[in-house]
């Protein structure tokens, strides 16, 4: 039998209070990893009480800790509490991301620029963060999309910052390489989070008429494969972006 091992392990799953992110969490904690539940602390603590709830579900081996994607100083600081509460990090998955779909006639400046701060500018920090911290041996996995592939209608801003984090991926494979640090991107769908549910029915029933498999993803049909890149199985492959999307090619 072949398992994923991952017991002594620690990762940091950014975004990881809801949706994907508190999927790929539990995943990684079901396979042995030392989890910490990154998440961006809102003014009504929305998030910090779902980050708990995550945590408190998964039990020992898993922290939270606040921290903006946006801010490096503040991915710095997840990385030094993770190392600090389990003596080092060996996994960084940049999951937090967040969608304001709009034409590019009526796209804001605002709604153009908090998506690539978020969704690109926040996995440079992660990864930038992870190149002071991260072990020799080490796994970066950044979570890219079909959108990228496509170009999804309403989504330039997205689809700018998802293809510019398949581009840092390349190059950070490359950088990292000497460290046997791998670093991958996963490409999914849609995928059944309030993210996903976020784009109008329409829309999404004319995505689902491009999949083969004929359903979206659901929330661990990505984070399994985001496990196996952070797992020994996957130890020769780096500078990937897999393709988690049933088949949907546009």
């Amino acid at each position: 039998m072949i398992e994923i091992n991952l017991t002594g392990k620690t990762a940091i799953v950014t975004g990881g209070s809801q949706g994907l992110g508190a999927a790929t969490a539990a995943m990684l904690h079901r396979a042995g990893a030392n989890v910490v539940v990154n998440y961006f602390d809102d003014a009504a603590g929305v998030n910090r009480a779902k980050a708990n709830t995550v945590a408190t579900e998964l039990g020992e081996r898993a922290i939270i800790a606040a921290g903006d994607v946006c801010q490096l100083a503040d991915m710095q600081r997840v990385f030094a509490e993770a190392a600090g509460q389990f003596g080092g990090v060996d996994i960084l998955v940049n999951n937090a991301g967040i969608l304001r779909d709009r034409t590019v006639a009526k796209m804001t400046d605002e709604e153009w620029r908090s998506v690539i701060d978020t969704n690109l500018t926040g996995v440079f920090h992660g990864c930038k963060a992870a190149v002071e911290k991260l072990r020799d041996g080490g796994r970066i996995v950044n979570l890219a999309s079909v959108s990228a592939m496509v170009g999804t209608f309403g989504q330039a801003n997205y689809v700018a910052a998802k293809s510019g984090v398949i581009g840092l991926t390349k190059v950070l494979s490359r950088e990292l390489a000497r460290r046997s640090i791998t670093v991958n991107a996963i490409a999914p769908g849609v995928v059944l989070t309030d993210m996903g549910l976020s784009i109008p029915e329409a829309a999404r029933m004319q995505m689902l008429a491009q999949i083969p498999l004929e359903r979206f993803a659901e929330p661990n049909d990505v984070a399994s494969v985001i496990v196996f890149l952070a797992s020994d199985l996957a130890s020769y492959v780096t500078g990937q972006v897999l393709h988690v999307n049933g088949g949907w090619w546009g």
